[in-house]
């Protein structure tokens, strides 16, 4: 009899984009290219596709804490990653579970604002995300828009991005990765590393001509999936950020729109 495979798990704590191209199945398709067993914890409902976000439906606190015991009953993760919130009591949920025992590193990704321009975080949850998760994360993820939010300042140039990745981490207390995706006249994708010791400027030329959906979530998750196969932070993000421009560059059409294709392939 062949000798089974054994994947190591991971967590993802997000909403379902009916759509399939963000959060939680963007989500899943990363850890099952990487060879992670994703499990899931949903926080919300979305009536979503790559056009917009047309209605929300929360659970319960109650009910995603349900969830967590079961995952963690059976299936203990070994890195797990929050991406849409969207309300304070879904929040501090998170945090109980992250702040009562030992549990895996924990990648925030502070999803705000859809790429459409749709609102997926309420001002209350805001706060409880800056006071109460961040502190508990081994990394967050911050893009252009949601580090210049968090911080209340406006953000244009690869110098406000690395200034914003040591406030942000001065502030907070863990790891930053503040993405520039979003920046505009540059010639490359530049993300800025902070750790409070080392900075890193992970940088890919711009794949033009391709509009694409879920880049953030898929960022995370994939940081999260090379945790769970026991790479250390640093390296994690770097193999993440290899895994991402891979998905960009290999997208696929789906419709009239394109959707991400992530791949365990150099």
């Amino acid at each position: 009899m062949a000798r089974r495979e054994r994947w190591p798990v991971a967590l993802t704590v997000a909403g379902s984009d009916s759509g399939g191209g963000a959060g939680i199945q963007a989500d899943l398709k990363v850890f099952q290219s990487l060879q992670v067993h994703g499990t899931t914890a949903i926080t919300c409902l979305t009536a979503q596709n790559p056009a917009g976000v047309t209605a929300i439906e929360a659970v319960s606190p109650a009910f995603l804490r349900a969830q967590l015991d079961a995952v963690f009953d059976e299936l203990p993760p070994r890195a797990a990653k929050t991406g849409m919130l969207w309300k304070a009591g879904l929040v501090r949920e998170v945090v109980h579970w992250w702040s009562i025992s030992q549990h895996p590193p924990l990648v925030v990704d502070p999803v705000m604002i859809a790429t459409s321009g749709a609102v997926l975080l309420r001002p209350d949850a805001i706060a409880a995300i800056r006071n109460d998760l961040l502190p508990l994360a081994a990394i967050a993820t911050p893009n252009l828009d949601e580090a210049a939010h968090l911080l209340g300042v406006s953000l244009h140039s690869l110098d406000d991005l690395r200034d914003a990745a040591r406030e942000l981490h001065r502030r907070h207390q863990c790891a930053f990765l503040v993405k520039g995706g979003h920046l505009k006249n540059s010639a490359d994708a530049v993300d800025v590393f902070w750790d409070g010791r080392r900075e890193l400027l992970l940088s890919t030329p711009f794949i033009r001509g391709v509009s694409t959906h879920g880049t953030g979530c898929t960022y995370s998750a994939a940081i999260a999936a090379h945790l769970a196969r026991g790479l250390r932070l640093l390296p994690a993000v770097q193999a993440a950020k290899h895994t991402i421009t891979q998905a960009i560059i290999h997208s696929v059409r789906i419709g009239s729109h394109q959707a991400l294709r992530p791949s365990a392939k150099p």
